[in-house]
């Protein structure tokens, strides 16, 4: 049984919902786009507003979709007050899970030439972050009550885009 407290991931969903509300698969499509910022299995962006609605965060109506009713949820006077609660607490240094750098650690164990080719498999990842962040600077205009917050989330993304990209080039140096 899930508990009744509300996690970082809890915000998260309550975060893009937001004014306007989402549906699950809005959240999932979100943060497929935003996977730098935060990951999660897509099962979760549909459970996690299911739980925040029996918690009294969210309230759920169905809207028409293309082959049927969907659920699309609102944020409650009680979401949006714990939101606004947790906007006020001082923020932490983000949770990193890096599999590069667990590779660079494990490198004496291994071959450094191989250990370089396997980085590599990062740049394709930077560049569909990047195409990722294209879009969502496309879409912005669709959504003028966040555009400020998200030309300043955007800017955050490409500066870490770049500075993991200035590391793969400086640890492929190195290991090469």
């Amino acid at each position: 049984m899930s508990s009744g407290r509300l996690t970082p991931f809890s915000y998260v969903v309550l975060a893009l919902i937001g004014e306007g509300g989402a549906g699950p698969h809005d959240l999932a499509s979100m943060m497929r786009r935003g996977s730098i910022y935060w990951a999660a299995a897509e099962s979760q962006w549909y459970g996690e507003p299911k739980r925040l609605e029996q918690l009294g965060y969210l309230r759920s109506e169905k809207r028409p979709g293309r082959t049927g009713p969907r659920t699309h949820y609102l944020l409650t006077p009680t979401g949006r007050a714990a939101l606004q609660a947790w906007l006020a607490e001082a923020s932490s240094l983000p949770r990193i899970q890096n599999e590069a750098i667990v590779r660079v650690l494990a490198g004496d164990l291994g071959d450094d030439s191989a250990l370089a080719a396997s980085l590599e498999g990062m740049r394709g990842d930077i560049a569909r972050a990047r195409a990722n962040l294209d879009a969502a600077e496309a879409a912005l205009e669709t959504l003028p009550h966040r555009e400020r917050y998200l030309r300043l989330i955007h800017r955050y993304g490409r500066s870490l885009l770049d500075m993991h990209e200035q590391w793969l080039d400086e640890a492929e140096r190195e290991l090469r």
